[in-house]
């Protein structure tokens, strides 16, 4: 009994060659029966100085990467120009607090009175909640530099109000003084005092 059955033909194509790539080798490379460690000197200073070219534009490349990313997280122009406020002291009269945005904060400033000075100079600190000297917390006596922000919750308390005259904030009843020191109600701490000079007698820089 016969079975059908197939058959495949292949057909070798004999007649590609190999290319020879022997033109462009170093003649000291040419002789496969030699191991890579026997190539002389001359040939593998060209392959050091490959590798160490490349690798110091690599190096290169990486550092201007670098620095345009860290470059890019830095902060802008118009952000470094609210980090500090220069204020015309002038322009504060005597006895009057004005409020300032700075960081978007409001910023406190107070032009104190002969009288404020005295007072808040005479307190007993032993009976305050966060005990702080006046002169502990003005560079010049007749400038108070605070922030407007209650240590209670973060309300923004109102100036020339309260039972001592200072600051109130009419959220939770916190009383703040002249001087800027809790007096009475829930807040736990003085009104924060940010860092700030005085360049001249005429102007206060925040920040």
């Amino acid at each position: 009994m016969n079975y059908p059955c197939t058959s495949q033909v292949r057909f070798a194509h004999t007649d590609i060659q190999v290319p020879d790539f022997s033109y462009y080798r170093r003649s000291e490379t040419k002789d496969a029966s030699k191991h890579a460690s026997d190539t002389p000197p001359s040939g593998k200073i060209f392959t050091y100085l490959t590798i160490a070219g490349g690798s110091v534009v690599g190096t290169y490349g990486a550092k201007v990467m670098v620095t345009d990313f860290i470059g890019s997280m830095s902060a802008s122009a118009d952000v470094l120009a609210l980090a500090q406020i220069e204020i015309k002291l002038a322009d504060i009269p005597e006895g009057k607090n004005m409020t300032f945005k700075w960081r978007g904060k409001p910023l406190f400033v107070r032009h104190r009175t002969a009288e404020e000075i005295e007072d808040e100079r005479s307190v007993n600190i032993s009976e305050l909640r966060d005990a702080q000297h006046d002169a502990d917390r003005v560079k010049k006596p007749e400038w108070l530099v605070l922030l407007g922000v209650c240590t209670h919750l973060g309300c923004v308390p109102i100036a020339n109000a309260g039972d001592y005259g200072g600051y109130y904030c009419p959220c939770h009843g916190s009383h703040y003084d002249n001087s800027g020191r809790i007096r009475k109600g829930p807040a736990p701490l003085n009104l924060e005092i940010p860092e700030y000079e005085f360049p001249d007698e005429n102007n206060l820089v925040v920040g």
